[in-house]
């Protein structure tokens, strides 16, 4: 009986680009040894035999291969491949490249691509900005319960890009965002409070959602979290005790709604 290794065994072209690549991944890890420290070369080195092992295997060893090229895009010596391509090159500013990437994910439903198509769009970075298209994205996403897309689709209402300015539905899409756990939509929320637009002034319900707002920013964004705290402070000082009190508690009981598919007007 032949090696079980030699039963998908590759004929010369296939074999002679295998090694080629192999080369090529090779000369990449000895770099890595002249530019990183010991243990990070080790787990490159690592990597590099993974990707042998399974150019040797061949046909049936897209797992290990998967493997090799993962950890290597963990230390820097492949770009992120599938999906993820497309989220590194938002993230890094590359809108044209995300865009392109992220377009099939969001035609097929992904409500992440569908959110990040819209803020693409919005932006206007590095292709034109487009508020129509904007706004398509974002519903599509917001419908599937992303409290990003919901946030920002309430921006677009409250401001008038791409729809109509309407206060109101600005404030249904924040409430939606800020069930979720969205601290910038509870903010914006507390605000329309205050303030009686969109919504009945209540300034027991605009202290609650600049109380959870507080809480829900980060400890890494000092400046909104002040910024929502000075906020509280002057919708607590329109407030009688009970009223305060009434407020504390409502923020208290607060629970993050379930995420769920949402069925929106589409005006």
């Amino acid at each position: 009986m032949m090696p079980f290794w030699r039963k998908n065994r590759p004929d010369a072209k296939a074999l002679e680009a295998q090694v080629t690549a192999l080369q090529a991944a090779l000369d990449t890890c000895k770099g890595v040894v002249r530019r990183r420290g010991m243990q990070e070369a080790m787990l490159a080195a690592g990597g590099v035999a993974l990707l042998a092992l399974g150019f040797v295997l061949g046909a049936n060893s897209e797992a290990i291969k998967q493997t090799a090229f993962d950890q290597a895009s963990v230390l820097g010596l492949m770009s992120p491949r599938g999906p993820d391509a497309g989220y590194a090159a938002y993230d890094k500013g590359d809108h044209v490249t995300a865009l392109r990437l992220l377009q099939p994910l969001g035609e097929q439903g992904d409500a992440r691509a569908q959110s990040v198509l819209g803020a693409i769009n919005y932006a206007g970075r590095g292709v034109p900005r487009n508020d129509a298209e904007a706004v398509r994205w974002f519903r599509l996403a917001a419908d599937q319960g992303d409290a990003s897309a919901q946030f920002r689709l309430g921006l677009m209402y409250s401001d008038g890009d791409g729809v109509p300015q309407d206060q109101t539905e600005a404030a249904r899409w924040y409430r939606l965002a800020a069930d979720g756990g969205y601290a910038q939509a509870q903010y914006n929320l507390g605000l329309l409070y205050a303030a009686g637009e969109g919504v009945a002034q209540d300034n027991v319900a605009a202290y609650m959602w600049f109380n959870l707002a507080v809480a829900q920013f980060p400890p890494s964004d000092s400046r909104n979290r002040t910024i929502a705290a000075k906020s509280r402070e002057v919708a607590a000082s329109k407030l009688t005790r009970e009223q305060l009190a009434e407020a504390q508690r409502l923020s208290r009981e607060w629970r993050p709604a379930r995420r769920a598919h949402l069925a929106g007007p589409t005006s």
